[in-house]
């Protein structure tokens, strides 16, 4: 949840999953999904979005922020980790994961970066697996005041991912960050944003970067209470102490 008292935001529980969502920025601010790897089930793909109806539809990012454009809607909680159980549940988990409150905007290029952050979560389940067999994954964007305004939205540059798993009989955590910003100097990514924004067109992002970066740094620039994650943290306290970003080439690169 935000440290700071005055977002107001709702909390929305799904099947296996919930969303933290913040109605001012008509996005969510965080969600949560616990994956039991013994249990996942293949569910078909229907790409059926909608509208969540606990919220009125003004409240959220629907289809025209998507519409004639190359941004995609990007799932926060991965469309498969949540489905598995029994009965409708596996069903209705998949489902849930097509409403607008799961999505945010990323462009549809496909490169090194959003294939590294596309795979992570397959990669920590496996390595969870040889320990207990569940992992639980935070997802969401960097919500930040600067970011680019497009059709009613501010678009999100940066999105966070926190897994958390038990390793040796202890709490473990690892912090990721998928950065879209445009590799240009700041004052002249100021100028392509403002030039974009006064012309009605979606922002010139970036290709996609993934880092590995501590998780008390996920805390500080989402301003969320990661609880003890933090403290869980899987990379060496010389390199949180330093606040350095390793950006990931291959998933082979990550410190678990």
């Amino acid at each position: 949840m935000p440290t700071d008292p005055a977002i107001e935001t709702v909390v929305l529980p799904y099947t296996h999953f919930s969303v933290v969502f913040r109605p001012d920025r008509r996005l969510a601010t965080a969600t949560a999904v616990t994956i039991d790897g013994v249990k996942l089930i293949d569910a078909d793909r229907d790409d059926d979005w909608r509208f969540d109806p606990r919220l009125p539809d003004s409240q959220q990012a629907g289809n025209a922020v998507y519409k004639n454009n190359p941004l995609d809607r990007g799932h926060l909680v991965r469309r498969l980790d949540p489905v598995w159980g029994v009965g409708d549940e596996a069903e209705t988990a998949n489902e849930d994961t097509f409403h607008y409150t799961n999505a945010a905007p990323q462009m549809d290029i496909f490169n090194q970066g959003k294939k590294l952050w596309l795979g992570l979560e397959n990669f920590l389940l496996d390595h969870a697996e040889q320990f207990d067999r569940k992992l639980s994954v935070f997802t969401g964007p960097v919500l930040e005041d600067s970011d680019p305004p497009y059709r009613g939205i501010k678009v999100p540059l940066r999105f966070w991912k926190v897994a958390a798993f038990m390793q040796d009989g202890e709490l473990a955590a690892t912090a990721y960050v998928l950065d879209q910003s445009p590799d240009l100097t700041r004052d002249a990514a100021a100028r392509a944003l403002a030039d974009a924004a006064r012309a009605g067109d979606p922002p010139p992002l970036g290709a996609f970067r993934t880092f590995q970066v501590p998780v008390a740094d996920v805390a500080e620039i989402t301003g969320l209470d990661l609880g003890p994650l933090s403290e869980a943290d899987r990379l060496p306290r010389a390199v949180r102490a330093e606040k350095r970003w390793t950006q990931l080439n291959t998933l082979q690169d990550v410190v678990v």
